[in-house]
């Protein structure tokens, strides 16, 4: 891990054009390394001083030719602990790393999951470097895939990179392409999803398209290869990103994804074919990742190979 990274200092003099802006907003400019969130905790928590008055209220407003100081204090050690787990790398710089998460690999620490997670595997490699600013369970995580999905994931190492690379997520320019197995063959084979997500009715644990509330959201499927009737191979584009929407999704058109026990029919669990009712997982394979890269603006684009288990089950289907 290295030597503890000091607290840095950042100090700027409000010129007099900055007069009247409100403390958070002006130094979320002066000081662009740090987002407004963190300066309003900061501000918040006593470190930020204008002059010799120390300022708590993010809501202060400047006084040209103060000269203002932001405290950052040392990184408190994050509550995930570092563990050496094995890493596929596809590519890392000083900003960001991107990785290939395996199937039952959880992404961050929560409940039931307490370490020997993704969070873990990048602390152990990053070190100090890894940004925080995603909150202390979570640090450097932007996006996330569930437990038995696989694929391509990106991680920031520091607050400007994930503070880039959280803007496109939000502002829906990261380019995400999903590979699916599905029971039966969608109709039409090509078309787009819309739906509101939200908590199912009677069983919070699930999502489910709702009426009334929820979150919009739109998922477009291509119907790549069919085998019979049984299943099909569909690539998914997300025009949003909530929780499990592809799998609520697709089980909402009548075509969950093949090995989806929470999602999954049960006339699909009961298994017209014992390979296919077998399959251990939801069969989905976050298949490629484009976005602009948080500093030079690069246009970034990765894939990731689709994986041994979903590859011999397609294998399979094949020579029906």
């Amino acid at each position: 891990m290295g030597d503890a990274t000091p607290e840095t200092l950042y100090t700027v003099t409000a010129a007099a054009s900055a007069a009247g802006q409100r403390l958070d907003r002006f130094l979320a400019i002066a000081v662009p390394d740090l987002s407004r969130t963190r300066l309003q905790r900061l501000i918040a928590a006593g470190c930020v001083r204008c002059g010799a008055e120390t300022i708590v209220d993010p809501s202060y407003r400047v006084k040209p030719g103060v000269r203002i100081v932001v405290r950052v204090p040392a990184p408190e050690p994050a509550t995930p602990q570092p563990q050496l787990l094995a890493l596929t790398i596809l590519y890392e710089d000083a900003d960001l790393i991107v990785v290939e998460k395996p199937a039952g690999l959880v992404v961050h620490p929560a409940a039931g999951n307490p370490d020997h997670t993704l969070v873990n595997a990048l602390i152990a490699h990053c070190g100090a470097s890894l940004s925080g600013i995603g909150g202390e369970r979570r640090p450097g995580i932007v996006h996330r895939l569930d437990k038995d999905t696989s694929g391509v994931l990106v991680a920031a190492k520091n607050d400007a990179a994930h503070r880039g690379l959280a803007a496109q997520f939000a502002g829906r320019t990261v380019e995400r392409c999903y590979l699916a197995l599905v029971w039966g063959v969608p109709v039409p084979r090509q078309a787009t999803i819309h739906g509101n997500i939200g908590r199912h009715p009677r069983d919070r644990k699930r999502f489910a398209v709702v009426g009334r509330g929820g979150k919009p959201a739109v998922t477009r499927y291509r119907v790549l290869a069919s085998y019979e009737n049984r299943a099909s191979l569909i690539a998914c584009r997300l025009g949003t990103g909530r929780t499990h929407q592809i799998r609520v999704h697709l089980a909402h058109i009548g075509h969950p994804l093949v090995g989806d026990a929470r999602y999954g029919a049960r006339r699909h669990r009961a298994g017209v074919d014992p390979v296919l009712a077998r399959f251990p997982r939801q069969a989905l394979h976050a298949a490629s990742l484009g976005f602009r890269h948080p500093r030079t603006g690069v246009s970034l684009h990765f894939e990731s190979e689709v994986p041994s288990d979903l590859r011999a089950v397609v294998e399979y289907l094949k020579q029906l």
